[in-house]
């Protein structure tokens, strides 16, 4: 099974993202939007993973969450993965706060004691909103980054729980479920 640990938002935020994105919908974009039911913030993707392996997954998850103090995470701006010219990924930004930089570094220390390998490259923490098919020219984006120039939305969201979910994916896009949902409990 397909898993990663994420932070998911309050529906109420969910639904404010989607309509800030509603600008960007309204193009004639070669894209796949997601669900806003699905917007997270992925922390660690641990790939396809044996079921056996759950619960040492689940116990490293649970000594992060039991160090770690529940936060607000702020959000804003829009943009893309790899160029806005040439997207595979149009994204919502969420500012990398010391505190949620701390979680992440920590979720890599836990779980490299389970064999999963710490990530190397730079954590750009972000909400997918939007999928591009990659068979498309920059010209089908032509003016892309004007639009998410003029687009503005800030939100804060409070960070309690960390989940780690299970991927399900099929013609139709990634549909999520949650496999344990771990409470923050720092001090």
């Amino acid at each position: 099974m397909r898993v990663f640990v994420a932070l998911n938002l309050p529906k109420k935020e969910r639904q404010r993202i989607h309509r800030a994105a509603r600008r960007l919908r309204d193009e004639d974009l070669p894209v796949r939007w997601v669900d806003p039911d699905a917007f997270h913030v992925t922390l660690k993707f641990l790939g396809d993973l044996r079921p056996d392996l759950i619960p040492d997954v689940e116990d490293a998850l649970l000594r992060v969450a039991g160090s770690t103090a529940p936060f607000a995470m702020a959000m804003g701006g829009f943009g893309a993965f790899p160029t806005i010219r040439k997207p595979r990924v149009l994204w919502m930004g969420v500012h990398a706060s010391p505190e949620l930089r701390c979680l992440k570094q920590d979720l890599e220390w836990g779980l490299s004691e389970c064999g999963f390998p710490a990530e190397t490259r730079a954590f750009h923490p972000h909400l997918t909103i939007g999928r591009a098919h990659p068979s498309h020219s920059a010209g089908a984006f032509r003016g892309l980054d004007e639009i998410v120039a003029e687009m503005a939305f800030e939100g804060t969201a409070g960070v309690r729980t960390i989940e780690l979910m299970r991927s399900h994916v099929s013609r139709e896009g990634a549909h999520y479920s949650v496999l344990s949902s771990l409470k923050l409990q720092g001090s």
